[in-house]
């Protein structure tokens, strides 16, 4: 009886089978995220309506009929078949971008000192990509370099005045340079800030919790141009006779203290979704309140918060175009400075510096917001694979 049985015991595994020919392909993708239902269907028919309407003029406008190269304004007033036309009817102006390039880059410094800005974004460059990949050795020493040290280097490289450099004072700088700088200093700043400002918020020291929240919630109920403008013009009133600090300074002082209030109210939502049998585990190993959070709620917090952290420096990197209102120049604001260039005025000017300068934050925020997913994915916060 019990050699019957186990006569139907299976001593192989059965061979792995290939998906029918209708579920794999381009095909069956289509099938299954275009047209699965009669709606879907619908919707899909009038997006692509849509797409066939908006996008040929536009393609024509952008690379078609656009004029790439040329000095001045009448290049950009000449469609594609050559005769000239009111400006109206002229394509993209990208001659125009093509001419204020490096000042759109780098606003006014000095053409002689441009490999100055230049060198600082190749170590920039140089320092971040190891860093964000996780796979690169000595993080460590990475992260000193680029927190510590490249901050310096950058200082010295960028205002000059030491080892023979020209010394090129801020309010020659601008363009991207300038948004640039005050992402860096603010994303660098507002996080630990932020970690503060949150842990004080749920501090039980009264006052620590009182001056927590009074900070977060006075910034987050006034706008950042309320911010940047007591920094620029109400700050200097309330400093000693003969005390002043840089405008770029104070610029980015306002802007870090505005996103760390922010960022307080995210980091402090990643807090309180941590289970209280986390702290409870932690207080029954017997340790300290800084071993505790730093050790075991923080780090399982700020990977819950992703998303929310990620969103905050996109939106600061953004934001970064109101210093316009008092006297900056950043990408946003050197192109629209250039619209009063008599030598470009056209009516494809204003529209193509637009773009461009929509174009190059967009594929800043863009790539925050996929190595945001990566990082979700490598560090298995729920994201669905």
């Amino acid at each position: 009886m019990q050699e019957h049985d186990l006569s139907y015991v299976r001593t192989e595994m059965v061979l792995a089978q290939a998906a029918p020919a209708g579920e794999k392909g381009t095909g069956a993708w289509v099938r299954r995220n275009l047209f699965a239902t009669p709606m879907d269907s619908v919707l899909t028919v009038l997006g692509l309506l849509l797409v066939a309407f908006i996008l040929p003029p536009i393609l024509n406008w952008a690379f078609i009929s656009a004029q790439w190269s040329g000095t001045d304004r009448s290049v950009c007033a000449t469609v594609a078949q050559g005769g000239l036309q009111p400006d109206g009817w002229s394509g993209a102006c990208w001659a125009f971008v093509n001419a204020k390039f490096m000042q759109f880059m780098l606003g006014r410094y000095p053409d002689a000192e441009r490999w100055r800005p230049i060198l600082t974004a190749l170590i920039f460059v140089a320092l971040l990509v190891p860093l964000l990949m996780p796979s690169a050795p000595r993080k460590g020493l990475n992260a000193v370099l680029f927190f510590f040290v490249f901050p310096i280097v950058a200082f010295v490289l960028l205002t000059g005045g030491w080892f023979g450099l020209p010394h090129v004072e801020t309010p020659l700088w601008g363009g991207l340079m300038v948004t640039l700088v005050l992402s860096f200093v603010g994303i660098a700043v507002s996080l630990p800030l932020g970690i503060v400002l949150a842990l004080g918020r749920r501090s039980k020291m009264p006052i620590v919790k009182m001056l927590s929240v009074v900070f977060i919630e006075t910034v987050r109920g006034v706008p950042l141009v309320t911010v940047l403008f007591m920094a620029s013009v109400m700050l200097p009133l309330f400093l000693p006779a003969g005390v002043s600090f840089d405008k770029l300074m104070r610029a980015l002082v306002g802007v870090a203290l505005f996103a760390s209030a922010y960022m307080a109210e995210v980091i402090r939502g990643g807090l309180q979704a941590i289970p209280k049998g986390q702290y409870e585990g932690a207080d029954s190993l017997g340790l300290g309140y800084w071993q505790k959070m730093t050790l075991i709620v923080l780090p399982q917090a700020l990977k819950l918060v992703i998303p929310g952290i990620v969103n905050t420096f996109i939106g600061l990197f953004k934001d970064t175009s109101l210093v316009y209102i008092i006297g900056m120049f950043d990408l946003l604001g050197i192109v629209r400075q250039n619209f009063s260039d008599a030598t470009w005025a056209s009516a494809q000017t204003p529209i193509t510096g637009l773009i461009f300068a929509a174009f190059v934050f967009w594929i800043f925020c863009f790539g925050m917001s996929r190595y945001s997913i990566f990082m979700e994915r490598r560090l298995d916060t729920g994201h669905k694979r």
